[in-house]
């Protein structure tokens, strides 16, 4: 498998990463796995949506007894165009994690949703070419395809945003390809579906269903479903996006480098599906004495109806496997949201 030999890699030749929005969900994971491997990490995070908590987390999961040595923490905002260059200074390799990733943010407050999510990708962008740094690897989204009727999606569909969000997304997208043709920076995009996983906010009105609907749920309260409950999702466990940035930031073939890659599970569920698993575990063990009915109420403005992931292309070119399906997962981590 491939990953297992990119990870062996890494820790034979251990490299200098950049992680912005480090102190968020996906970053600490991505940092915490990078520690475990030995590797030099720099994190940075203006502490918005992300907190110090997190990073601290991420050092003890770890495992590694030098995690603190080989992390330097920055706080800054990638707005910031000079902390960007500072951060990116001897670098190899940027996992650029750092955005506004809410959907009914962006549609609120377009102006916030460019400046951090493109405004600052360009930073990252130029700060990695002054640099020197040889690879970017960066979240995108699978928001940029809209609301379409062919699934499951496929890179090669046309790019249809339909929020801010998305359009800022597409963006970023055209800026690496942009950057990597005249720059020769080696750039690798990844468009993830609905990620999930520890450390994931359940609070604030934006919060992703999971750890919404979860908190709700060990409160006492009932679920809320926007819609009918027939819209489908591909939840996709953070693991699977932890390996993705590894493999993307060590691959050694050509072929697959400066595109854009789906990242989730490949299988869609529905939010009833979703709804009864989850209430279906936490009953199981024992946290919930019954499983409630959720409440429905209207869908909300830029929820695309249906979407899955087709990874054939990550398979192909990075070596991509899911390494955890999505029911083991999803009772993994309502384990951990109960417990913390």
């Amino acid at each position: 498998m491939l990953y297992a030999t990119a990870k062996e890699q890494l820790r034979q030749q251990p490299r200098r990463f950049l992680v912005t929005g480090a102190a968020g969900f996906i970053g600490s994971n991505l940092v915490e796995a990078l520690l475990r491997l030995g590797q030099t990490v720099i994190a940075l995070d203006n502490l918005q949506a992300g907190c110090e908590a997190n990073i601290q987390s991420a050092i003890m999961d770890s495992g590694n007894p030098g995690g603190r040595e080989l992390l330097t923490f920055i706080k800054a905002d990638i707005r910031d165009a000079a902390a960007c260059e500072a951060a990116c200074r001897g670098v190899d390799v940027v996992l650029h994690q750092a955005a506004l990733c809410s959907v009914p943010a962006s549609i609120e407050n377009p102006l916030l949703n460019h400046g951090c999510n493109v405004d600052g990708f360009l930073n990252i962008l130029a700060a990695a070419r002054q640099c020197g740094v040889r690879r970017i690897v960066y979240a995108s989204s699978c928001a940029v395809y809209g609301d379409t009727e062919t699934l499951p999606l496929q890179e090669s569909l046309p790019v249809r945003p339909g929020t801010p969000y998305a359009l800022a997304k597409s963006i970023n997208e055209e800026y690496a390809r942009l950057f990597s043709r005249l720059f020769g920076i080696e750039t690798i995009g990844l468009r993830y579906f609905n990620v999930f996983g520890k450390r994931q906010d359940p609070e604030g009105p934006y919060a992703a269903v999971i750890p919404r609907w979860t908190e709700r749920l060990l409160s006492g309260e009932r679920a809320e479903i926007y819609g009918d409950g027939l819209t489908t999702r591909d939840f996709c466990p953070v693991d699977n996006i932890v390996q993705a940035n590894l493999l993307a930031a060590t691959t050694e073939n050509p072929e697959a480098l400066n595109r854009v890659y789906n990242v989730g599970s490949g299988a869609p569920r529905t939010l009833n599906d979703l709804h009864s698993d989850i209430t279906t575990v936490l009953v199981a063990e024992g946290r919930l004495a019954s499983a409630p009915e959720p409440v429905y109420k209207d869908f909300r403005a830029g929820d695309i109806r249906h979407s899955h992931a087709d990874i054939t292309l990550a398979r192909k070119l990075l070596g991509y496997v899911p390494v955890q399906d999505q029911t083991a997962a999803l009772r993994d981590y309502l384990l951990w949201h109960s417990t913390r």
